[in-house]
């Protein structure tokens, strides 16, 4: 599809798993998209289906009406938007960022105010959730912080990018958010792959466990989605990295030790997901956990502690 005049140019600086399934979106509803990565040779997964490859974050905001980020961490944000190349360095560029990065919601409030500062551009946190697929088919969930203004700017796009979008608040609402959603998926992902363990030594069809447990209180996409993929063993390509997710789950919990909370079933979950990316698998499908129980059960039957 070619790009039409009256759609707002967007810059994406981040082509990582989400970031080219949503750029390719971005391609397929017609947006004229420019791109940037840290890493050079990730664009070759867009360029050819039409995006242009900017030389900086800096030169992505000097050609984009919108910019948007979904870089790894809180540091990628801040180098991306307030470094000498950064979005901030353009200038009047864009008129607003939106991040749908997995990030810090104080170091965002503080680097939305930087760049609103600098530059006059708005921002709204928008951290996903849903996986690659249904970031390239605009199915995904978007959770966002920003202004009620920013987020009417915001809304007709991400609503073409998104199934399920939510203004939670103001600046930093969003990836507040996210760090509960986080808590929801790390935990349970450990639970799905405790319960396949249990189907499968117990001798039942542990495949036959979603279809029997639909429309009860167990269920869920998880058991629905996650769950099968587990039970089948299939993590390649991976379609989330395990060490994000470790990531996600010690943000988690930092969060709610400021808070003043002790919760030990997420506590329980980030050490699950330290002892397997202990053992070399942090570039493994997050849903690979389930090998940190064979694993375990290897060793027990080894003898071994």
């Amino acid at each position: 599809m070619s790009a039409s005049p009256t759609l707002p140019r967007i810059g994406f600086i981040g082509i990582g798993i989400m970031g080219e399934a949503m750029v390719r979106r971005l391609l397929d509803l017609g947006y004229p998209v420019t791109v940037w990565n840290l890493e050079p040779e990730r664009l070759d997964t867009v360029v050819p289906h039409g995006a242009v490859e900017a030389a900086s974050p800096a030169e992505v905001a000097a050609a984009s009406d919108i910019v948007m980020l979904c870089v790894l961490h809180m540091a990628a944000v801040e180098r991306c938007i307030l470094a000498e190349d950064g979005v901030a360095a353009a200038g009047r560029g864009p008129a607003l960022v939106i991040d749908f990065s997995t990030a810090d919601p104080d170091g965002t409030r503080q680097v939305a105010a930087a760049l609103k500062e600098r530059t006059g551009a708005g921002w709204i946190d928008a951290p996903v959730s849903g996986g690659p697929q249904l970031a390239r088919t605009g199915g995904m969930t978007v959770m966002a912080g920003g202004s009620e203004a920013d987020f009417a700017k915001a809304k007709p796009i991400l609503d073409q990018m998104a199934g399920n979008v939510t203004l939670m608040g103001p600046v930093g609402a969003g990836q507040t958010t996210k760090i509960i959603n986080q808590a929801i998926v790390g935990t349970g992902y450990v639970v799905m792959a405790e319960a396949l363990m249990l189907a499968e030594a117990a001798g039942i069809d542990a495949a036959r466990l979603p279809q029997c447990l639909a429309g009860g209180h167990a269920d869920s996409s998880l058991l629905q989605r996650l769950y099968p993929q587990m039970q089948a063993r299939a993590f390649e390509p991976p379609s989330s990295y395990a060490r994000q997710l470790l990531k996600d789950l010690k943000a988690v919990s930092a969060f709610s030790r400021d808070l003043g909370l002790d919760l030990k079933v997420i506590e329980q979950g980030v050490q699950r997901y330290k002892d397997y990316v202990a053992l070399g698998h942090e570039m493994t499908d997050s849903a690979a956990v389930v090998k940190l129980y064979e694993h375990d059960a290897a060793q027990r039957a080894a003898g071994k502690p």
